[in-house]
């Protein structure tokens, strides 16, 4: 039971409560417009570009650079704006852009809309995710934000293979609709949330984690000031974006995970184009596939995480989605392709719930929203860099060779990971 109110002998508090339900809203909205979209935008790309793979990198890459820029930003516009509305504003640049995707098939045209609707983006996940995490108990952290995950992943569950599935049957222009509407009905749910007070530290009254992050004496912590090893922490003071890129505790972490971002921006992008045109329905279930294992994957983490602790799943998550990749790289088997993205989301959904577990752990409240920025930059530019770096690669490999080199570059990650394991173990 998700609100049981015990587990053995210990009393554990509420993970679902009205607040909480409210968010999922939002989350339903964002996640639909967006993984509707995602795979579509680079077709109707390709189409307009005359059938080069260029074109379909760069829409992904504009999308996901713009997000990152805004992700930098976010934290202080939810100092000085609060939550909702920063949430309002992310939902309306990720909804009404999209209308105007269908007025032009030309390259800037929507490279300017992809632009408006990164912001957007940048802005619902990173001022809904600190929220978000503001709302779950800190001793059921793991569980929450895995059950975050699957509201998260299933509308990406079936609309990253719907959007695809539909083009071919009604149009560009019905599903650019339907992926404005699904994030601007989602506004009505934003008053309802609680808010935080303009230029107060990112906490909310109950919030989770106050005694959880990395504290005083370690040197890895976010609390610590560049320079100062001396000063004590200070649980109100903010931690700024610039210092948390700095602090090898939530950069591990955040490197990790931007290598299987890498691979699941360039999957979403290039595996309509990779795999042959006779087996379109094979694109649509690989996938279904990969996003389902990763929703599923996320919720088995998060329970192991909370019982045995998030860190010793880095590195067989890196592995497993580098083994889905190499695998993914058979183009012309499609047993191979299902099989291969299925692997991948497996471990994507793993490093997905391990790392941002990991990263709120290792902060106070009042870090919450640089670590959602910090994770969903590293989430944003690993899918932009993939998808624009690929499509140079396989313009000079071909797919197959492309999908095994990236598999080799996310091996490269097994570094991080495995520092910060050992790390985490002389900490214990």
């Amino acid at each position: 039971m998700l609100n049981s109110q015990a587990e053995g002998a210990g009393s554990r508090p509420p993970l679902v409560t009205r607040h909480l339900l409210l968010r999922f809203v939002s989350i339903v909205g964002a996640s639909t417009s967006f993984y509707l979209l995602l795979s579509v935008v680079p077709l109707y790309a390709e189409v307009g570009g005359g059938g080069h793979g260029d074109a379909a990198g760069l829409t992904t890459g504009t999308l996901m650079l713009a997000t990152v820029g805004g992700e930098l930003a976010t934290p202080r516009l939810v100092a000085r704006f609060g939550y909702r509305l920063t949430l309002v504003a992310g939902l309306f640049l990720l909804g009404a852009p999209a209308f105007a995707l269908a007025a032009s098939g030309n390259a800037v045209w929507i490279a300017a809309v992809c632009v408006l609707r990164g912001l957007g983006f940048a802005f619902t996940v990173v001022a809904g995710g600190a929220l978000t995490a503001s709302l779950i108990p800190a001793e059921r952290r793991g569980e929450g934000l895995a059950l975050v995950g699957i509201v998260t992943g299933i509308p990406s569950l079936v609309a990253l293979p719907l959007g695809v599935w539909l083009v071919d049957h009604v149009g560009y222009g019905p599903v650019f609709a339907a992926g404005a509407v699904a994030a601007l009905a989602a506004i009505v749910s934003v008053p309802g949330l609680p808010d935080r007070e303009a230029g107060s530290p990112d906490r909310e009254a109950g919030s989770p984690g106050r005694d959880a992050g990395l504290r005083g004496r370690d040197p890895d912590s976010p609390d610590r000031e560049a320079g100062r090893p001396d000063r004590e922490a200070d649980p109100e003071r903010p931690i700024g974006v610039t210092a948390g890129f700095r602090t090898p505790a939530l950069a591990r972490p955040a490197l990790v995970f931007a290598a299987t971002a890498l691979a699941a921006g360039i999957l979403v992008t290039f595996l309509p184009l990779a795999v042959p045109s006779a087996s379109a329905g094979v694109v649509a279930t690989a996938l279904f596939a990969q996003t389902a294992a990763a929703t599923a994957a996320r919720w088995v983490a998060g329970r192991h995480g909370d019982r045995h602790g998030p860190a010793a799943l880095l590195l067989p998550g890196l592995a497993v989605a580098a083994g889905g990749m190499l695998l993914t790289a058979l183009t012309h088997s499609p047993v191979a392709v299902v099989l291969g993205t299925a692997l991948f989301g497996v471990g994507f959904g793993i490093t997905q719930n391990a790392t941002l577990t990991l990263m709120y752990a290792r902060v106070p409240a009042s870090g919450y929203g640089t670590v959602s920025a910090l994770w969903n930059f590293a989430f944003d530019a690993g899918m932009g860099v993939g998808a624009v770096g690929f499509g140079i690669l396989a313009g000079r490999t071909g797919y197959p060779w492309a999908f095994a080199l990236t598999a080799v570059l996310m091996l490269t990650a097994l570094a991080p990971a495995w520092r910060d394991r050992r790390t985490e173990g002389a900490r214990a």
